[in-house]
């Protein structure tokens, strides 16, 4: 068995359990959210993007897209003003970990709630340049192949053509939201660890110091938790394994039998790329849930209902987007139903050395590459200390903090782990957390 890219995933799930659903794993459409890096991250090339405001357009290229890089679109380390440097715990009223749209949008609005930037609050980033988790995605996922990107609070998102690359878009227009807003971002800074102190404080633990504050927002996302469930054989397997997060190009798989496994919305525009150099047969756990109309609000909000009554009663949230079902007229769908790509198999009992096999009714399908397109887990292990789990597996939520934590929250996690949502939960965050520790101040006027 051969893994790619992403070495040993999860340790994989028992086989039958909720955990090795596929369907049920966070669909990584919802990755927008995340603010964390892949373990093997790929290089984001040169961006050509236009950013509005309503003040002027403003068009980036490499040399525009990343201040205080080093020549190759990494960022060297920032130093925040009013912060101490010392070695000596640096301490704050708040610690946001994660710089994709929900470290952002939460940013943005504990400034707007009157907390200072650097002297109040700090965003700790573990990538080495902007963009979250979209600056790892696979090149041929462009603007218009996603899910919306919905504007960051404050600065309108548009690229000008749905035909660039996400990859090199988006990350531009978190820089410039980084620079406008002049967000106190530390980074490369990975979180280890997030405890307690003895005198009602969090102590976050990281590879570049401590810090100690009086509340934290998580916004780490999903992208650095690829899930892969567990099926007999698996480790027999003598072709090659990779999750989505490893997925480059579809002329990887040429003259090659790809099982594409997953029912999430990469599962299906993966395997209408592939299915033009190759053949493909595609499993799932469940039978597909197509979408003819178009989506309204009033299904998004039966959506984030569903997923809002699971983490309330602290089970794992599933995706929004695994809700709402896959909308037939999204272009890349349109175009592999109609090639008839997208005829599913329900899922293989087990894995052989040369393929996968069904018990009932008896088949096997030769199969030189596996694609386990199913989704992700929520990346809280550095809150483990904190023993937030429940027994459902999930951390039980209210709203956005953890529940009977009001100073701990989880801003893309479960209903929020959209860019839609995270906008909104971000906020949502940043006026409890004023009201919680800060009752007696006074809202800036343009709050």
């Amino acid at each position: 068995m051969t893994w790619s890219g992403v070495g040993t995933p999860d340790p994989p799930a028992t086989l039958g359990t909720a955990e090795a659903d596929d369907d049920a794993a966070d669909d990584d459409e919802d990755l927008e959210a995340a603010g964390a890096p892949p373990p093997g991250p790929h290089a984001v090339s040169a961006a050509s993007a236009t950013v509005a405001t309503a003040a002027h357009v403003r068009t980036f290229t490499r040399a525009s897209v990343r201040p205080g890089t080093d020549g190759k679109g990494r960022a060297r380390c920032r130093r925040c003003a009013g912060v101490s440097s010392t070695s000596g715990d640096r301490v704050v009223d708040v610690v946001v970990i994660g710089a994709g749209q929900a470290g952002l949008s939460t940013a943005w609005a504990l400034a707007r709630q009157g907390f200072e930037p650097s002297a109040d609050f700090v965003v700790l980033d573990a990538d080495d340049g902007p963009g979250g988790a979209w600056q790892h995605r696979w090149p041929s996922l462009t603007v218009g192949s996603t899910h919306r990107v919905h504007d960051l609070p404050g600065l309108p998102f548009q690229p000008g053509s749905d035909g660039l690359r996400a990859a090199e878009v988006v990350p531009a227009y978190f820089a410039d939201y980084e620079r406008r807003f002049e967000l106190p971002i530390h980074r490369p800074v990975r979180v280890t660890s997030v405890s307690r102190t003895d005198d009602d404080r969090f102590l976050v633990r990281t590879d570049s110091g401590n810090w100690t504050a009086r509340a934290v927002v998580n916004a780490t996302g999903t992208w650095t938790r690829p899930f892969v469930p567990r099926y007999p054989g698996q480790e027999l397997f003598r072709g090659r394994q990779l999750h989505t997060v490893d997925y480059v190009s579809p002329d990887e798989f040429a003259g090659q039998h790809v099982v594409v496994v997953g029912g999430g919305a990469s599962a299906t525009q993966l395997l209408g790329e592939i299915s033009r150099v190759t053949s493909t047969t595609w499993v799932t756990r469940r039978p597909p849930v197509w979408r003819e109309g178009p989506f309204d609000e009033d299904a998004g909000r039966r959506a984030v209902a569903m997923v809002e009554e699971a983490v309330r009663e602290g089970r794992r949230p599933g995706s929004v987007v695994g809700v709402t079902g896959l909308l037939v007229s999204t272009p890349y769908i349109r175009d592999a139903l109609d090639r008839g790509v997208l005829e599913r198999l329900p899922m293989f009992d087990r894995i052989t050395r040369e393929g996968v096999a069904w018990d009932s009714p008896d088949r096997f399908i030769a199969a030189d590459v596996l694609l386990w397109a199913t989704g992700f887990r929520a990346a809280v292990q550095h809150l483990a200390p904190l023993h937030l789990r429940g027994p459902g597996g999930g951390i039980a939520m209210d709203g956005t903090h953890v529940a009977g934590e009001p100073r701990l929250h989880l801003v893309g996690y479960g209903p929020s782990a959209s860019t839609i949502g995270a906008n909104r939960a971000g906020q949502s965050a940043a006026r409890q957390l004023r009201r919680l520790l800060r009752p007696e101040a006074q809202l800036p006027r343009s709050a």
